[in-house]
């Protein structure tokens, strides 16, 4: 095997010990006399990753793609019995795991497509109106998830090397990636008007409307509507689930994008949590294949240190007809986060395998993660 590699370890071990000791920031918080006030917050979390596709190992110190790091200000004002808030935050635009590949990264830096949000809403008894660039109704409905080893191990299996080519047999690389190969059909944060319902005993919907406002290419309309359930029973037992339903109704073609969506979460008082989603896509465009997929998550937290609270997890992703009609991807990853409380910093380590066959037989994609996610 043949090892590239991109950037010394005792390098990008120093730079993330860097970045995970920084002190813990007071909170940059003012209030007002009216009882409303502004934040600002934000995160960094840097990686090592280490991806192996069979013939090459590509070694780079990146940005964590499954949660970038960040700025934002929020800022809420009572209005009577209601109250208005209003959101804005940005990815960094910092080199990130999601465009790294064989090839190289992308490093073109801060773009308008790293605008996360610019929300505005108002709350109330009669629950919750929003608009502006922010979630749809469908985000975050496939990745319920009670889990502290969630930080680094969820549904969505791919942040760490989607952008990677898998290799054939023949050591050639593939126009496949593996990203192409596997998703959760997580909803998405669009430019839209959104509205949700107050929480009756735990359940609550929303139902939203958008456009892609970031980006000049996609004109195509988005809406989706979802139920969600959260509550602790009186034994202590947490549950968290979600159902969404959302359409992508295309513009510079005929045909529409259909996606079902459902996750749940049980964590017990023990500290063992029990995960799962799935999800169906029905694409009527032409060529489009219609993939689906299950994922489960068996994951174990306690306080085994004093540190911080330490959690680990092994989970399992099955799909079905990715790419192209017919093929299967097999993805599992196992994951320990431990939480520094007096530095704010969420500490993992994770193993990832993705196998994808279709009429090609390739090698399995393996990637490692290191990295530190310090929010303030």
């Amino acid at each position: 095997m043949t090892m590239t590699q991109k950037v010394s370890i005792s390098t990008i071990a120093t730079c993330l010990t860097a970045a995970s000791a920084i002190p813990a920031a007071a909170e940059l918080r003012y209030n007002n006399n009216s009882g409303g006030y502004v934040e600002l917050y934000g995160q960094f979390n840097p990686v090592i990753v280490s991806v192996d596709d069979g013939d090459e190992t590509e070694t780079r110190l990146l940005d964590n793609d499954l949660s970038n790091s960040r700025v934002g200000l929020f800022l809420m004002q009572p209005y009577g019995s209601n109250e208005f808030t209003f959101r804005f935050e940005s990815g960094l635009g910092l080199p990130s795991t999601g465009s790294a590949n064989q090839d190289g990264t992308n490093t073109d830096g801060w773009n308008r497509e790293d605008i996360r949000h610019v929300d505005f809403a108002l709350k109330g008894g009669f629950g919750k109106f929003s608009a502006g660039q922010g979630s749809m109704a469908s985000d975050g409905a496939a990745e319920s998830d009670l889990s502290y080893v969630g930080t680094a191990l969820y549904s969505f299996t791919n942040d760490e090397n989607g952008a990677f080519f898998y290799r054939e047999a023949d050591g050639m690389l593939s126009g496949i990636t593996v990203g192409d190969t596997s998703d959760n059909f997580d909803g998405s944060r669009r430019g839209r008007i959104r509205y949700d319902t107050p929480d009756f005993n735990g359940f609550s919907a929303a139902i939203a409307y958008g456009q892609n406002i970031l980006s000049s290419s996609d004109d195509d309309d988005y809406y989706d509507v979802s139920v969600s359930y959260g509550n602790t029973l009186s034994n202590g037992v947490e549950i968290a689930a979600s159902l969404a339903y959302a359409v992508r109704d295309y513009d510079s073609r005929s045909g529409e994008r259909k996606d079902t969506i459902g996750s749940a979460s049980v964590l017990l008082p023990s500290g063992f949590s029990v995960t799962a989603a799935l999800g169906t896509r029905d694409d009527t465009s032409s060529g489009a294949s219609d993939p689906n997929y299950w994922y489960a998550k068996l994951a174990y937290e306690d306080d085994w240190v004093s540190w911080g609270k330490t959690g680990i997890g092994i989970d399992y992703f099955d799909g079905s007809d990715f790419s192209i009609d017919g093929s299967s991807t097999k993805a599992w990853g196992i994951a320990v986060v431990q939480r520094i409380d007096s530095i704010n910093t969420d500490a993992y380590l994770k193993y990832r395998n993705h196998d994808f066959d279709d009429t090609t037989s390739f090698d399995d994609n393996e990637a490692w993660v290191l990295g530190a996610r310090w929010k303030f």
